[in-house]
């Protein structure tokens, strides 16, 4: 059996397949396990307190997992050794997120792309056809992730605290979160995943992106990804696509598209959730 798994800082997506490439077990979700910002202790904890995980464990022969926070060495082992011991038959590789959005979405496994990652965090590579290039390395949620989840609700709080959301905007923002500042401070500071907790705040924006604020909201993110990772590969993208991977990519489509022509890029494709094109990878190279 192989275990295909997307992992977010919000949640992870886990797939198993047989050899034969059908899905053999329902897809299981548990919380993010991203190791850049997660302790030992508590990835355990969450791998383990999944039954669904628990069951098949025996049974796994391979873990392909693509994660936030595994394109660094450190972390990337960390969790490598805690799969190794959750999985013990199995062999185990980890790799970055980017490699997951890469593979969901070219269009054949030597298409070279810029390809970008736009969920709770964010990111931007080169793939060549056959590596992948960064010449930024990120600092995380709290210096980087432009245009990210957790970007857009910080960028979201910082508006409401310093007055400068429309009313009606206000209003039901006030409605949709609790915006005590005890509170905010409380989960951004004394629990995990403090990204994960921002991120749930850009929900907000897709549910009402008719206001021009939300839209200029968007648009603005997007610039500045667009100028400090998209244009870092200012060469490559005159003749390759940009595609994108991620949630708030999804949902941010026609804005992609609309600064896209502003910074002169070509969009390609995208992928909500990567874990359905990385089943389609994996089970064409099974049978490759």
């Amino acid at each position: 059996m192989i275990l295909i798994t997307d992992g977010g800082s919000t949640k992870c997506d886990w797939i198993a397949i047989n050899h034969s490439g059908e899905q053999a077990a329902e897809k299981i979700r548990t919380k993010g396990l991203n190791p850049a910002i997660i302790e030992e202790k508590k990835l355990r904890k969450i791998i383990t307190k999944k039954k669904a995980l628990q069951k098949i464990a025996n049974e796994v022969t391979h873990v392909f997992f693509y994660g936030a926070g595994c394109g660094t060495d450190k972390p990337r082992l960390l969790l490598k050794m805690i799969l190794e011991e959750k999985f013990p038959n199995a062999v185990v590789e980890v790799r970055e997120d980017t490699y997951a959005a890469v593979r969901a979405c070219i269009n054949t496994n030597d298409e070279a792309a810029v390809v970008c990652i736009l969920g709770t965090g964010s990111n931007c590579s080169y793939y060549d056809g056959k590596q992948l290039h960064q010449r930024i390395q990120s600092l995380g949620y709290a210096l980087m992730d432009d245009a990210s989840g957790n970007h857009f609700g910080k960028r979201l709080i910082r508006d409401y605290y310093f007055h400068k959301m429309p009313e009606s905007i206000r209003v039901a923002f006030e409605h949709k979160h609790n915006l005590e500042a005890d509170h905010i401070k409380f989960n951004l500071y004394k629990q995990p995943n403090p990204s994960a907790y921002l991120a749930s705040f850009a929900e907000f924006m897709f549910l009402n992106k008719e206001s021009q604020y939300i839209q200029e909201v968007i648009k603005d993110g997007i610039r500045i990804f667009s100028e400090n990772m998209i244009l870092q590969f200012k060469e490559e993208i005159e003749t390759v696509p940009v595609h994108f991977a991620g949630s708030i990519a999804f949902f941010a489509k026609d804005e992609i598209t609309e600064v896209a022509k502003e910074y002169g890029y070509t969009v390609g494709n995208f992928e909500r959730r990567p874990i359905e094109g990385l089943v389609s990878y994996h089970v064409n190279n099974l049978k490759a």
